[in-house]
């Protein structure tokens, strides 16, 4: 069983790498991570569900602020008239 605590540990540290890159894939590894990480009491699976919750926490928290600047982004440019440069 020490071997699925060593699993969730790296996708745990995945996760955070992720969440900066590919939101979505970070939350997905964050997950997966921490249900396998909530099986271990031992100190590797302690702290593979630290960094899982921190992954999920780093994921959420970047997909939102994405989202709101695309939809910002997408709202500004309607309502400014702007169209994009032509060459």
């Amino acid at each position: 069983m020490a071997e699925k605590e060593v699993v969730s540990y790296i996708l745990g540290i995945l996760s955070i790498v992720f969440a900066f890159f590919t939101p979505v894939a970070g939350l997905v590894l964050g997950i997966i991570g921490y249900s396998m990480s909530k099986k271990h009491k031992g100190g590797l699976g302690k702290r593979a569900k630290k960094f899982n919750v921190i992954g999920i926490i780093l994921s959420v928290i970047i997909l939102i602020i994405s989202t709101v600047v695309v939809i910002y982004s997408i709202l500004n440019g309607i309502n400014t008239g702007q169209s994009l440069p032509i060459f």
